[in-house]
């Protein structure tokens, strides 16, 4: 089935997707960090086999983060994953760039997880779906929205009625380790090498702070709820 929105060299996408039937895709924290190792891994052009690195139950063998990867399909500028779904922000770097690397990524960790799990039949609802980024306010309000998505887990409701203990949400972001936010804030762990923070529009690199994105998820949520998964 053909996108209604051809997916182009140096444009830059949304990408989403869930658990089929709704079903949650991360059980535990290893589950998120074999997502993660995986959008490393799996930038590349060249065929990778994930035996090199790991068993089908252990995460790794040895330090994932310093194999080296050619970065040839996308650039990763966000993500954020939660427990039945996840964000990506890429942009394409050459063409067929996000198709493959998304086959490549969502066919490594259902593998993972139906052996892991025990678990039979498909992993993800269906195919990813893609939005077009193609304006500033646009990035300003879908890196806000996919880096704030992690607030439903310490404040649910919050974007009807708002957020009732914000040094508590500050302090959750903060230590929410299964997204891109750490990095946009400069903190130094070996997860950093996945996103490529200098394709990001300078605008949105010093966007950071809880109440900036709060205040760019507000403008664009009348306008953009339509993009909302």
């Amino acid at each position: 089935m053909l996108r209604k929105t051809p997916l182009v060299e140096g444009e830059t996408y949304h990408i989403f997707n869930r658990g089929a039937h709704k079903q949650e895709i991360f059980l535990r924290p290893v589950d998120y960090d074999r997502f993660m190792c995986l959008l490393h891994l799996s930038n590349t052009s060249k065929k990778i086999h994930l035996s090199d690195f790991w068993s089908k139950s252990r995460i790794s063998s040895g330090n994932i983060y310093e194999r080296r990867v050619d970065k040839a399909l996308v650039d990763i500028l966000a993500y954020t994953l939660m427990p039945n779904h996840f964000h990506l922000i890429l942009l394409q770097k050459c063409e067929g760039g996000i198709s493959l690397f998304m086959k490549k990524l969502a066919t490594a960790y259902a593998m993972y997880f139906n052996v892991v799990h025990e678990h039979s039949g498909v992993v993800f609802q269906g195919r990813y779906q893609s939005l077009h980024i193609d304006t500033e306010p646009y990035h300003r309000w879908i890196f806000s929205y996919v880096h704030l998505n992690p607030v439903d887990l310490v404040e649910s409701g919050w974007q009807e009625q708002g957020i009732v203990n914000v040094r508590r949400t500050r302090h959750f972001m903060k230590n929410y380790h299964y997204s891109s936010y750490l990095d946009f804030c400069g903190r130094e762990r070996q997860e950093k090498v996945i996103v490529n923070l200098q394709a990001v529009p300078w605008y949105i690199r010093k966007n950071n702070d809880l109440e900036d994105m709060l205040k760019w998820e507000r403008r664009g949520r009348k306008l953009y709820v339509k993009d909302r998964p």
